[in-house]
């Protein structure tokens, strides 16, 4: 009880501290707008980096045939639990490539995650924290990665002709599983969450839920200061799980009618059914890369090219080339779908809230504390961004306002 009145007390001066807050007209920075620009840059050298390391080294594998030269080695895992199916071959094939990469690329992935972040002022992290939430990341990838390709193996053994449209099905419903279990099972891993105290602000977003028609199971913060001095706010979860969770970065730091507007655009997301487009529409690339894969096994695997079948482990390469390259050939479609739909949720907070000022004013903040590049050029903008530029969503406001002030005279002159 004492602890439960100790944080209504704080909480009462938290409301009151940002009623106090002016009224923002953030203006974006033009020395973190250069920041931006720089870390930004970076950031796509060092991916395309990346991206080389993992092409170079498939060209190695194929060109000096070492995916047949590692089957082989793997030889006695080649235990068979059903005819033509080897799951600890395929684990053992797996854990030696995805330790290759991460050995080679260690340097690029410290300096990409720790050292540059630091650099900019992004990451408060000690190096020793980094490194535990990298290798809690790394471990449930690799568990995800290997139960899909155990996945994959089987039904190639089993189901030679259909594999792809049930290992298509079966991801499906995993992607809805994550999105419900993400903010109570997986997020509680990497950042500690706790209810946000009943207060005006608490109040007043769980009333734009309840306007939107959103049922919510509780506000929470997000205490992402320990890590991040960037700043952050969602709705989290499906059905039973769906909370609104805020990042104390956010939290402390701004006004209630910015925060408010943050959350009336994660609203639109759910009130659009964004999250279900975005599983649909990821699930049809998936169906697509699948498809290719198959096409390219049934082509491929032949005796002549060393392959003993579809379900040979070593086509493990042939599936990670595939799936490379048609997540990079469609990533612009998905981008512009994904900036399509972050552009309705802009309108959907506008509309919803009134607040076109409040909306400018998160938007210059988050910028400028975020380091988000407010102007990339139309190409980078195509190829790399999920969302409009800051340059856009702030025209929109713009432009949003000069409807509603049109609206208000329209109405006034009745």
């Amino acid at each position: 009880m004492q602890q439960e009145r100790y944080e209504r007390a704080e909480q009462l001066k938290e409301d009151q501290s940002r009623e106090e807050r002016p009224a923002a007209t953030a203006q974006l920075d033009p020395q973190r707008q250069q920041q931006a620009r720089q870390y930004a840059r970076i950031r796509r050298r060092l991916w395309l980096v990346g991206l080389a390391i993992a092409a170079a080294g498939l060209v190695i594998l194929f060109l000096f045939r070492l995916d047949l030269w590692l089957r082989d080695l793997l030889q006695p895992l080649a235990w068979q639990p059903l005819a033509g199916w080897y799951p600890l071959q395929v684990a053992g094939y797996f854990l030696i490539l995805l330790l290759a990469y991460e050995v080679v690329s260690a340097p690029l992935t410290v300096y990409r995650g720790y050292l540059l972040p630091r650099r900019y002022g992004l990451s408060v992290q000690t190096l020793g924290a980094w490194f535990g939430d990298l290798c809690k990341g790394l471990l449930l990838s690799l568990i995800l990665e290997l139960a899909v390709l155990e996945l994959i193996y089987l039904l190639l053994a089993t189901q030679p002709l259909t594999w792809w449209l049930w290992v298509a099905l079966v991801m499906l419903f995993f992607s809805v599983v994550l999105a419900n279990l993400a903010p109570v099972l997986i997020l509680p891993l990497f950042y500690r969450f706790t209810p946000l105290p009943d207060g005006e602000l608490k109040t007043r977003l769980l009333a734009l839920a309840e306007r939107a028609r959103t049922r919510v199971r509780g506000v929470f913060t997000m205490h992402m200061s320990s890590k991040t001095t960037a700043a952050n706010a969602a709705l989290m979860g499906l059905g039973n799980t769906r909370r609104i969770v805020i990042g104390d970065t956010l939290l402390n730091q701004y006004t209630p009618d910015e925060i408010e507007v943050v959350l009336a655009h994660e609203l639109g997301h759910h009130v659009h059914g964004d999250i279900w487009k975005l599983i649909a529409s990821q699930s049809l690339l998936t169906l697509l890369a699948l498809y290719l894969i198959n096409i390219t096994l049934h082509w491929l695997t032949t005796p002549q090219l060393g392959y003993h079948g579809l379900s040979d482990p070593a086509t493990l390469p042939l599936i990670a080339l595939v799936s490379a390259i048609v997540g990079l050939i469609c990533m612009p479609l998905g981008n512009a779908f994904s900036r399509y739909l972050e552009y309705q949720a802009d309108e959907y907070a506008l509309l919803t809230t009134g607040k076109s000022e409040a909306f400018r004013s998160m938007m210059t903040r988050l910028a400028n504390q975020n380091l988000a590049e407010a102007e990339p050029s139309p190409l980078v903008e195509i190829l790399f961004h999920d969302h409009p530029s800051i340059k856009k969503r702030l025209e929109h406001a713009e432009a949003f306002a000069r409807r509603q002030s049109r609206s208000d005279l329209g109405l006034a002159s009745r």
